[in-house]
């Protein structure tokens, strides 16, 4: 061959593989099933508290009224999310979930001095040290534990194994993040009120910390110290302007601070944590802080902040583009501010606790579960406070249908998960009550407890990628189903005192197929996958397609 014809031939396979790219590249970019336009009403959900196998209240004096977390994980690696609930003042307990897919919820619990630990407040799942298997951040009055994960839902404590060695206190509060190639997490310690030697609360606000990986990686360095504090309750690192960089964001309670607010904490790797001041554009927020959550609720791209109180919430979205920090908030506008009780008669302001943002219909558009219960018996403010479940509609607005749900109680609720215990597509919910057992909802969608029936489609996707930050926190994906596009930002924090790891929950409504994408922590991006509805997916790092897991009925899937 000739170097002529030679160059001829390269030249056009050159030209058939840039176009046959530009193809994929398009067809890739091209709408992707059918955007959601209709919401849908309230699901069904059903009490099976008494059945479920979880018999357990979290109580104690007035040092745990602002606590009562759980933490939904899969410990033992089946696919099916186990839970880790405080106890208070007495011990804490970890429930291995054997529920039958689609059936009854069942819950076996699993006792081991490691778990079983008095003064715990909260718990939050995170994989420290990247080996594959959920270890556990538990939160206590007094000294905080790093459970390592063993497998089989066994832990030992790794506090010594990790040099995890912040000083102690009333801790309400936790958050996780990577920073860079860091072996470890980067750790932030919420401390509510300053304890007294006999570890009663003195209502002086403590200081909060972050804790990074010391030279070499393995091990945790001294806590740099986030002060001033102002009683911090919830935590979440967030990339609130798009530019990859975390910070941390913190909710204060008003109660016990004059002159504070709360926070939003620059954390740059390399650099001292340095709050935001009103010279950056921050706008000091002064509520009774109870809880966090973050979604991108306006469709710009960035995360949007919900926060709990008591009296009316806040919904805070950037007002000046991710310049700076300037919030406003939009929770009146969107019909969130859930100021006083929806049911039961008691006019007296609410006092709000975990929120979460989850599709429980199904339909496309997310939803709000808000908890809520008085903190022990405050006379100003509502004595008969249930939780709130607003359901998303077409025009970003929301409507309360807590009540029409069946998920009504007088309790005092604390924490909570929406999370599909029984692997069909559909979020149940465990609550937490202070002073009262936990309860848990199945789910039945349009049906009953006989015939489940679905409502919309859905979609449940797990990351993972190579290296310590197994789980690709910080990461955000991308559903998108014709032109609509939702979006969710993994983290470990926020809610009130409990979190979860492991599926990410996405409804597609009418749309039997979807396009995902993902963001990865160091702000690389995947391409556009599709993927059917109604699977469980899970995507890896740098592979050309996503694996299709598939529950069996034991609950273990492949």
């Amino acid at each position: 061959m000739t170097r002529r014809r030679a160059a001829l031939v390269a030249g056009i396979l050159l030209l058939v593989g840039v176009v046959g790219a530009g193809v994929a590249a398009y067809a890739a970019s091209r709408p992707t099933g059918t955007a959601p336009t209709d919401a849908l009403g309230p699901p069904r959900f059903v009490d099976e508290t008494a059945t479920a196998g979880i018999d357990h209240t979290y109580d104690g004096p007035t040092t745990y009224a602002t606590g009562g977390g759980i933490a939904a994980l899969d410990c033992d690696a089946d696919g099916r999310p186990d839970l880790y609930v405080a106890g208070g003042e007495g011990p804490a307990a970890l429930f291995r979930n054997e529920s039958p897919v689609g059936g009854a919820i069942a819950f076996a619990q699993v006792a081991d001095p490691a778990t079983d630990l008095e003064g715990v407040v909260g718990a939050y799942p995170l994989d420290v040290d990247g080996d594959g298997i959920h270890d556990l951040a538990v939160l206590r009055a007094g000294e905080p534990v790093l459970l390592r994960g063993l497998g089989d839902c066994r832990f030992e404590r790794a506090d010594e194994r990790w040099g995890f060695a912040p000083r102690g206190g009333d801790i309400k509060a936790f958050a996780a993040t990577w920073e860079g190639d860091a072996a470890l997490p980067t750790l932030a310690i919420g401390r509510y009120e300053k304890l007294d030697a006999a570890g009663d609360q003195t209502l002086e606000c403590d200081t909060s910390s972050l804790l990074r990986p010391a030279p070499g990686g393995t091990r945790y360095g001294d806590e740099a110290v986030l002060e001033p504090g102002y009683c911090a309750l919830a935590m979440v690192f967030t990339d609130w302007d798009g530019s990859g960089r975390r910070d941390l964001r913190v909710t204060n309670d008003r109660n016990y601070y004059v002159d504070g607010s709360d926070q939003l904490w620059r954390i740059a790797p390399g650099e001292p944590p340095r709050a935001y001041t009103a010279d950056d554009g921050w706008v000091a927020l002064q509520v009774f802080g109870m809880g966090l959550a973050t979604h991108d609720a306006t469709g710009d791209g960035l995360p949007d902040v919900y926060i709990t109180s008591q009296g009316d919430n806040k919904l805070q979205t950037l007002s000046r583009g991710p310049d700076q920090p300037t919030f406003r908030d939009i929770a009146a506008k969107r019909g969130v501010t859930a100021a006083q009780p929806a049911v039961g008669g008691d006019a007296r302001p609410s006092t709000a606790w975990h929120p979460q943002f989850a599709d429980v219909n199904d339909d496309g558009f997310v939803d709000l579960l808000v908890t809520k219960g008085n903190v022990a018996a405050q006379a100003d403010h509502a004595e008969k406070d249930p939780s709130d479940l607003f359901l998303g509609q077409p025009d970003g607005t929301f409507v309360n249908a807590a009540e029409e749900a069946g998920i009504v109680t007088f309790d005092r609720g604390r924490g909570a998960a929406l999370v599909d215990l029984n692997l069909d597509g559909l979020l149940d919910l465990a609550e937490v009550a202070y002073g009262a057992p936990v309860r848990v909802w199945r789910n039945v969608g349009s049906g009953d407890a006989a015939a489940p029936a679905p409502m919309g489609r859905w979609l449940a996707l797990r990351l993972s990628q190579a290296g310590p930050n197994r789980d690709a926190i910080g990461a955000r994906v991308e559903v998108r189903t014709g032109d609509a596009v939702q979006s969710r930002e993994i983290v470990v924090g926020g809610g009130h005192a409990g979190g979860q790891l492991g599926w990410t929950h996405v409804g597609l409504g009418p749309s039997d197929s979807a396009a995902v994408r993902v963001r990865w922590p160091d702000g690389a991006e995947g391409p556009w996958m599709t993927v059917t509805a109604d699977t469980f997916v899970e995507i890896e790092r740098g592979a050309a397609e996503p694996r299709t897991w598939r529950p069996l009925s034991g609950g273990e899937g492949g």
